[in-house]
């Protein structure tokens, strides 16, 4: 019922894009630690496994390591698609053989991309082609892949949810995007990014240093 793609810019930057037809995708698949990577634990999810691939890797393992720690001897671990990526581009991915109908995952320098009741397996392989040749910004970069999965076939029936995450060199989030449920969420996510990306670095300035945050000229801010 998803697929997802994790990346990094090759600057310590990691993001990651995921898309579904059950509501509120990114609320339950999409990890992400400032200074350690991403994961992703899709696929009849269990959120708990992409925290645990996170603390593997904050441990010092690498993510083949980091993936096995957590899948070897684990029960009902064959029903579960995960993803991890380190922010120096290292990834990789497990797909258990009852994912769900047609499913596939790429692991290639910088991104991990993955799916499961796909279309078609080739739609994984146009998330990672996505990505790798769209320019810009990392969100960016990632909305492409997303949009080129769609376009290559997308999952079996509609998408209803997205999301779009992105750790930088401070302790959050500098993107977290959602579209919970709408009848065209990657379009909705899209328009949520254009109004983002801009102010991006001012809500990190306000953050850091308030004194030279900007004004955004709502009431009480002139």
């Amino acid at each position: 019922m998803t697929f997802s793609i994790l990346a990094t810019d090759g600057n310590g930057a990691v993001g990651i894009a995921v898309t579904s037809s059950s509501p509120a995708v990114a609320a339950r698949c999409a990890h992400l630690r400032p200074g350690v990577g991403g994961a992703s634990s899709q696929n009849i999810t269990d959120p708990r496994l992409g925290a645990e691939l996170l603390d593997a890797l904050e441990s010092g393992l690498g993510p083949e390591a980091a993936l096995a720690k957590v899948t070897d001897g684990r029960a009902l671990i064959e029903h579960r698609q995960l993803t991890v990526l380190s922010p120096d581009g290292r990834g990789a991915a497990f797909s258990g053989e009852r994912s769900l109908g047609v499913h596939h995952h790429v692991v290639a320098p910088n991104l991990v991309a993955a799916g499961n009741l796909l279309a078609d397996k080739a739609v994984v392989d146009a998330v990672a082609e996505g990505f790798t040749s769209a320019g810009g910004e990392l969100e960016e970069r990632l909305l492409a892949a997303l949009d080129a999965g769609l376009a290559a076939g997308g999952e079996a029936g509609p998408i209803r949810s997205a999301g779009l995450a992105v750790v930088r060199d401070v302790a959050w989030r500098v993107t977290d995007l959602r579209v919970d449920w709408s009848d065209a969420p990657l379009r909705r996510l899209r328009e949520l990014l254009d109004v983002w990306l801009p102010q991006r670095d001012d809500y990190v300035t306000r953050a850091l240093d308030p004194t030279a945050a900007p004004s955004y000229g709502v009431p009480g801010d002139e």
